[in-house]
């Protein structure tokens, strides 16, 4: 398959993509960190601001026509919209309408989307409503799903939400997972922290950004404390940090304590050997504990947990590496994800166009939020059905 690759980032999917046998013809970028780690390591990245950017132009300058095979990629989350007719009006919503843009001009036989957890409710549900509705009106058949990502062989509870059409009905399946979990969170599952970078834990190498952060002092006395599984709260009140402990009883503008939305921020965590690693994020590296050492994870570290080869070189300040590396796309579920994709194609049409496929959580109970944009999607689903009829 021929994919023109959008937010590439540091090239997590695309990666993943490539070593399932998709050709990568072009990517884009707006970070110049981003751009230049993926022209290290895959190469034809281009930085591009993707919220202004006009894709009749770019269609015409890639000539693809209509022999486009996939898009992939994802608009993040911004958190804000405006209801109604105002929506694609809104400038803080630029990122996904310049995506629905892309798949009007480049006009993909397929196409995936890849978002965090959180765009199933923001707004009340009227993003991600927006954003399929404007994909079914294009004439594609949409297919969503929240994968958690320790069920394909990546070493961490991660969630996300992947979203895939296809224009011609063709019907698509999503991946089975590889390695199920169950459990609290999801914690059991046969793929583990500890499969993922024991060998590193005494490895000190420049070229791999290898080189543990020892700690002395206050941080140290922490660390030494903390089990594993245990976080800031766990830690005697004299070695809370002060940041932390104000904000442990912070009363947010409504009066609803903290403790009631989720508890308060758990500072250092030690992480767990053998269970899948805490989501890595662009704050891994200064709140995640080694399991057995007192040092927080090294950038290379948070990399194998994501999935990345060894020999992938991250460019950047630390703290643009480690950007890099926490929005990244996991290459080993990517490549599961192309190869289901791969495989789909080869099924023959047997859709009607523009109609919606969703499976929003493994839970059988649903937050009121949730079963919300639930709603919003089976109206848009059943507003399609009779259409065709």
């Amino acid at each position: 398959m021929k994919a023109v690759s959008l937010f590439s980032g540091a090239g997590g999917m695309d990666l993943g993509f490539i070593n399932a046998g998709c050709k990568i013809l072009a990517a884009y970028d707006n970070m110049q960190p981003m751009v230049d780690t993926y022209n290290k390591n895959i190469g034809g990245a281009s930085r591009l601001d993707l919220s202004t950017c006009d894709f009749s132009t770019i269609a015409e300058k890639l000539g693809f026509g209509d022999s486009l095979d996939l898009l992939i990629g994802g608009p993040p989350c911004q958190g804000f919209t405006s209801a109604g007719t105002r929506f694609w009006d809104d400038p803080r919503n630029s990122l996904v309408r310049n995506y629905a843009d892309a798949l009007r001009h480049l006009c993909p036989r397929w196409f995936v989307m890849e978002n965090v957890e959180g765009i199933l409710t923001t707004a009340k549900g009227v993003y991600l409503y927006e954003a399929v509705k404007r994909m079914v009106e294009l004439g594609y058949s949409v297919f969503i799903r929240k994968i958690y990502m320790q069920e394909y062989g990546v070493p961490q509870r991660r969630k996300r939400v992947i979203i895939v059409g296809n224009r011609e009905g063709k019907p698509y399946h999503f991946p089975l997972p590889t390695t199920p979990a169950s459990g609290q969170i999801y914690r059991d599952s046969a793929v583990t922290l500890r499969n993922a970078i024991e060998d590193l834990q005494d490895v000190e190498d420049v070229e791999l950004d290898q080189v543990p952060q020892w700690e002395t002092g206050i941080k140290l006395k922490r660390m030494e404390m903390l089990k594993p599984g245990q976080t800031m709260k766990d830690l005697p009140e004299a070695l809370q940090h002060e940041s932390f402990k104000r904000r442990a009883h912070r009363r947010v503008m409504d009066g609803t304590p903290s403790a009631k939305r989720g508890g308060a921020p758990s500072g250092l965590k030690r992480l767990v050997y053998d269970e899948p690693c805490l989501t890595i994020t662009s704050a891994a590296p200064s709140e995640f504990v080694h399991p057995v050492r007192n040092r927080t994870l090294t950038v290379r570290e948070c990399a194998r947990i994501q999935t990345f080869p060894d020999d992938y070189k991250f460019h950047g300040t630390k703290r643009e590496r480690i950007l890099q590396i926490g929005n990244a796309v996991p290459p080993r579920f990517a490549c599961i994800l192309a190869e289901s994709i791969l495989k789909s194609d080869q099924e023959e049409p047997s859709l009607e166009p523009g109609l919606v496929y969703y499976d929003l959580s493994k839970a059988s109970a649903r937050s009121s939020s949730l079963a919300r944009t639930e709603r919003m999607l089976e109206q848009l689903k059943n507003t399609q059905l009779q259409l065709d009829i």
